[in-house]
């Protein structure tokens, strides 16, 4: 790849907005689309190029908006289509890009489509969705769903079941329905229309299920990939047929979120001649901290850096010059990085911070950046379970310490506050005031107790913070072709402690040197450099050249 190839979302860093928790300006403890237009130039300032913002459609917000009532009205919550046309328009005159969630595996049921395929099954809309009789006093078949239960809910109007593969409020779409399929383009468009920049898909590769929807041998969400909803036999179908009907129509870019894939299958969703989706989330590297017991996620574990290095790697080296990589330490569905793969301890929490950001801006991919992380935030730590909020937590705490009773509730409170959700949903920390200066009434989720000390304030005040590092590497990343076009070579895989790694491009290389422990190592880092090098980047202010402080990330251009 040269520079004349390049697309803009390859060289872009995109900056995900969870709006429920960034800015309330109407004090009802619920951020705003004018609390998103209140903060564009502080984003305009970071550096970076692309907003995404999760769900601000019309919903009864049953699993926080992925639950969708209505795809062409803005949730009141949030405010109208009006505040949404003014954040666009503002974001464009500042030169950022704007894309959207788009959540169509499924809808809300209280969406119009599926009320009507209630009310009868003659209607056009039953088959929108996935009816089906009962097998005899049981579900169709033994999928589960992936916020517990059966993956189908008994309705007693017409004496059949329905799919769910999430909440029982979140029924399946029948994407082997074209009607179904050509009444989602049009909403599509007309979004792109609006002028939109693209979409964020929600697990878009749940699109096709097995035909027939037969029982599987694993159930649908105990282990992502193998399962009867995931990679389904027409995917590939579906996403050509949108992206011919509508996205080739723009200029936008697309990303899908995609459990349970390999590079194999991305090259598929992802490469380049494929005109399906410009990139994907994969979420290998977020499992490998997953629980060694049958839990799943709830894990209080760290994930090893030899195994997260190596899955790194078969991304980096499987993807380059065929597909795009997404980068992303963490989102709305996880902890916060630093607590999760850094050190959130008072006396580690910048360096480790700033060496997880060096890390992975620096890799090949389009970076993403969570709310908040640019300022180091970290998880809630809650020691109560009234303080959650997530339709996921409060189900795994019933099934797994009141129903089954596999875990006590220390130990389950332990993993709840490690792996939930809600750990990234606390709200955003600008100032030292009341609520961190995001509401002034009592936020809908606890401000994190620790927003006296880490805030935007603070941070920009501070010439050595987690937010000016973050900038700096966003820079980098702008003005520097070998981030965005450069070869990764992976050094000292089996290193436990260190990860290291070379880009090339051209007649430049660079070394990227990250210590993801609070032990000083020595390395032969000088044993790569040539005389010539010259330090670009690090998280401490001298360089002790092989010898690596706690959390120490450096950055040489050989």
């Amino acid at each position: 790849m040269d520079t004349e190839q390049i697309k803009w979302w390859q060289r872009a860093v995109v900056y995900q907005i969870y709006p429920r928790s960034f800015q309330d300006t109407n004090d009802d403890g619920i951020g705003d689309i004018q609390g998103i237009i209140a903060h564009l130039d502080y984003l305009k300032q970071l550096g970076v190029d692309v907003l995404w913002l999760n769900p601000i459609y019309q919903s009864p917000n049953n699993d926080n908006g992925y639950d969708i009532s209505d795809y062409q009205k803005i949730a009141s919550d949030f405010g109208s289509m009006a505040d949404f046309d003014a954040l666009l328009a503002a974001a464009h005159q500042r030169g950022l890009k704007l894309i959207m969630d788009l959540v169509v595996n499924h809808t809300s049921d209280e969406h119009p489509w599926f009320k009507a395929s209630r009310q009868d099954k003659l209607t056009p809309y039953r088959n929108f969705y996935f009816w089906r009789a009962g097998n005899g006093d049981s579900a169709p078949n033994n999928w589960d769903a992936a916020f517990g239960g059966s993956a189908w809910q008994y309705d007693e109007q017409t004496n059949e079941y329905y799919l769910h593969t999430f909440s029982t409020k979140q029924p399946d779409l029948n994407w082997e329905n074209p009607e179904m399929r050509q009444a989602i383009y049009r909403m599509m468009t007309w979004w792109l229309n609006k002028g939109v920049d693209g979409f964020r898909m929600d697990v878009i590769n749940q699109i096709s299920k097995r035909p027939g929807l037969p029982d599987g041998p694993l159930k649908p969400h105990s282990q992502f990939g193998d399962s009867q909803v995931t990679n389904g036999p027409r995917v590939h179908e579906f996403l050509k047929e949108m992206h011919q009907q509508v996205l080739a129509q723009f200029e936008v870019m697309t990303v899908g979120e995609t459990h349970g894939v390999t590079p194999a299958d991305v090259l598929k969703y992802a490469g380049k001649d494929r005109q399906e989706l410009d990139m994907v989330f994969e979420f290998q590297h977020l499992r490998l901290d997953n629980s060694q017991h049958g839990f799943g996620k709830w894990s209080t574990r760290k994930a090893p850096l030899v195994a997260l290095k190596r899955v790194i790697n078969e991304w980096q080296v499987g993807l380059h010059d065929q597909a795009w990589n997404s980068l992303f330490w963490n989102n709305h569905d996880t902890p916060r990085a630093v607590s999760r793969f850094g050190d959130d301890r008072p006396a580690y929490r910048v360096c480790s911070a700033k060496m997880l950001a060096t890390c992975l801006h620096l890799l090949q991919g389009t970076p993403y950046i969570y709310q908040g992380e640019e300022l180091g935030m970290t998880d809630a730590h809650f020691t109560e379970l009234a303080s959650y909020r997530d339709i996921e937590t409060l189900n795994a705490y019933q099934d797994l310490v009141n129903d089954r009773q596999l875990l006590t509730k220390a130990d389950m409170m332990a993993r709840l506050a490690a792996s939930s959700r809600d750990n990234s949903r606390t709200p955003m920390q600008w100032n030292q005031q009341l609520n961190a200066g995001f509401s002034s009434v009592t936020p809908w989720i606890a401000v994190n107790p620790n927003y006296h000390e880490i805030n935007v304030a603070a941070a920009l005040a501070d010439p050595d913070s987690v937010w000016y590092h973050y900038q700096r590497l966003i820079a980098l990343r702008h003005q520097e072709p070998i981030v965005t076009l450069g070869d990764f070579e992976l050094l000292l895989p089996t290193d436990t402690a260190v990860f290291m790694y070379r880009r090339c491009w051209q007649d430049q290389t660079w070394l990227v040197v990250c210590n993801f422990t609070a032990q000083r190592v020595q390395r032969p880092i000088m044993a790569e450099l040539k005389d010539s090098s010259e330090l670009l980047l690090s998280n401490y202010a001298d360089d002790l050249a092989d010898k690596l402080r706690p959390y120490e990330a450096k950055v040489y251009r050989c």
